[in-house]
């Protein structure tokens, strides 16, 4: 009786090529029509189209195998016209495989991003679509938008550097306000100002799917964080509000502290770089007192001194959920580390302190050590570019020596 060859089985190939590289399945699949039906499925799973990479004729063939696409700027340059490579895209896009779609710095334009757009109204798979600095413009946006108000799949949507501005925003907080199953929206870099806050303000108000809103350098201004806060009060999703670099100032922090007192969805809030300083600080120290499932904070560049970590320190000794606080690049002297260092004793739910980067010298980093020698939670502690001495060093290695949990980054 004759007796097959493992590598003969189906499920056995199968199973051999998910520890493959593309290399070798390619090389496998090649071996026979047997090999090429067994490892063929395996070697388009995950897809990068580059120069080096698989022809966009061989995509194409198999696209019913693909389940992510990259495409890089390198191989979509090669296809002669722009209606071409739109034609591609849409032709990718009508796989019932395909789940994650990446073009991102494509320069498809406006004119990509309205045929990606047309198809995305039908299509029923793709959960993640990355169009990161593709130049789609306002109208780009007015395209996706209409998509967005009938596909009922996407849930991860990314157009950073886009320049879609505010009219770019209007349109899409319109979709949102119908969407149900949008959770991430990166709109980083977008020239959107308060009027494109506004809008998307009141489409939180009714999204009830939303959880991650990313507004990282653009120009909201204080009237966009008024509008932002008003939004916090009552969304009950929304669990990460990414806020860099928007110029919010003092002011700002204001609003933003009154919706985290009532807000118990937020987890995560970045307003590095904002402008807040000391008083700024001090407001959203008194909301957090009474906030309990904030996470992260993150204060970065914002000039809030020894007196806004100063109040930052008596959130600490309260019963916070903070387990993450970055306040490097703040001007905290030695009195803004000893308040710190004295919080530290008690609290016991922060993980990561970052103070890279402040004016803290040998009395702030012996008194450091000292709530080391007590904290067993801080698992992170970053120190760099700091006045720390040779008093200041020996003290943190000694708290070391007793604390096997805290890794001290930056001290020596």
């Amino acid at each position: 009786m004759s007796q097959t060859h493992p590598l003969d089985l189906h499920e056995i190939r199968s199973r051999i090529g998910s520890s493959l590289g593309p290399k070798d399945l390619a090389s496998c699949a090649r071996v026979s029509q047997d090999w090429s039906d067994s490892f063929t499925t395996v070697l388009y799973k995950a897809v990068e189209m580059s120069k080096h990479g698989p022809s966009m004729e061989s995509v194409e063939r198999n696209k019913h195998h693909i389940q992510r696409l990259r495409i890089q700027s390198s191989a979509y340059t090669e296809l002669p016209s722009t209606s071409e490579r739109s034609k591609v895209i849409c032709s990718i896009m009508d796989s019932s495989t395909l789940v994650i779609l990446d073009l991102q710095y494509n320069s498809i334009g406006e004119n990509g991003a309205v045929a990606l757009s047309e198809t995305l109204k039908t299509n029923s798979n793709l959960i993640t679509l990355n169009l990161n600095n593709n130049a789609i413009g306002p109208n780009g946006a007015v395209a996706l938008s209409e998509a967005l108000k009938t596909n009922s799949t996407l849930t991860i949507l990314d157009v950073r550097y886009n320049s879609i501005g505010d009219n770019g925003a209007v349109v899409l907080s319109e979709a949102l306000k119908t969407n149900s199953t949008l959770t991430s929206l990166d709109l980083q870099r977008n020239s959107i100002g308060p009027n494109g806050a506004v809008a998307l303000s009141e489409a939180l108000k009714t999204n009830s799917t939303l959880t991650i809103l990313d507004l990282q350098f653009n120009s909201i201004g204080p009237d966009g964080a008024v509008a932002l806060s008003e939004a916090l009060k009552t969304n009950s999703t929304l669990t990460t509000l990414k806020l860099f670099d928007n110029s919010i100032g003092p002011n700002g922090a204001v609003v933003l502290s009154e919706a985290l007192k009532t807000n118990s969805i937020l987890t995560t809030l970045n307003l590095n770089n904002n402008k807040i300083e000391n008083y700024g600080a001090i407001t959203l120290s008194k909301a957090l007192k009474s906030n309990s499932t904030l996470v992260t904070l993150k204060l970065q560049c914002n000039s809030i001194g020894d007196n806004g970590a100063v109040a930052l320190s008596e959130v600490l000794k309260t019963k916070s959920a903070l387990t993450m606080l970055d306040l490097q690049r703040n001007s905290i002297g030695d009195n803004g580390a000893v308040a710190l260092s004295e919080a530290l004793k008690s609290n016991s739910t922060l993980a990561t302190l970052k103070l890279h980067y402040n004016s803290i010298g040998d009395k702030g980093a012996v008194a450091l050590s000292e709530a080391l020698k007590t904290n067993s939670n801080l698992t992170i502690l970053h120190l760099q570019g700091n006045s720390i001495g040779y008093n200041g060093a020996v003290a943190l290695s000694e708290a070391r020596k007793t604390n096997s949990t805290v890794v001290i980054l930056g001290y020596s």
